[in-house]
């Protein structure tokens, strides 16, 4: 980290971050992560596709918790990568957006396509909270299985259930059970997994 780093202080606003309540997004503790962050990300992106060992040794060092058998495909963009984890197997598609300011905990054997959206910050509706730069966070979670097609946006506090689809483009605003298919803006259910 190019800026020296104030452990404790980071501490307390991941800990604000992480439980919900509001934080500053322009604290100067965060400053240095989210610079390591776009750091190891520009060497990701860079990276050759067929080097699939140095962007794994990349991802593991970027992210929470990565593990075996993931394969993330470039231009993937997360704003600390610290509150992100990934389970076996899983493929997150090209253009992967991850705004981790709560924990993203995405399953074993997901699929996300390409362009993909999760949104674990929230901004306040008054505009003087706005300009002073509060915001809150809540995390996402993809279970088991799960597939999210092309350009789906996940907002602020969902869950998607485990081997749920959710179809291309649709916009998932509240929790989404297992085995089921959602669509639409905002995502819907349509029928049961069989």
């Amino acid at each position: 980290m190019t800026e020296a780093a104030d452990p404790a202080a980071f501490e307390e606003v991941r800990a604000r971050m992480a439980s919900g309540e509001p934080y500053l997004a322009s604290d100067p503790a965060l400053r240095p992560y989210r610079k390591r962050c776009e750091d190891l990300l520009d060497r990701f992106n860079a990276t050759a596709l067929g080097d699939q060992g140095e962007r794994d040794r990349i991802l593991r060092a970027l992210l929470g918790d990565v593990r075996p058998g993931v394969r993330v495909m470039p231009r993937f963009l997360c704003e600390f990568g610290f509150f992100i984890e990934i389970g076996e197997r899983s493929r997150i598609n090209f253009d992967a957006v991850l705004l981790d300011c709560a924990p993203i905990t995405i399953g074993a054997d997901v699929r996300m396509g390409p362009r993909c959206q999760l949104y674990t910050a929230n901004h306040p509706h008054a505009p003087d909270l706005r300009r002073g730069m509060w915001e809150s966070a809540r995390p996402i979670t993809v279970e088991d299985g799960a597939w999210l097609g092309g350009g789906v946006i996940v907002l602020p506090g969902v869950t998607i259930g485990a081997e749920t689809v959710v179809g291309a483009g649709s916009v998932v605003t509240k929790d989404l059970p297992p085995h089921v298919v959602a669509v639409g803006n905002p995502a819907r259910v349509v029928r049961d997994l069989a």
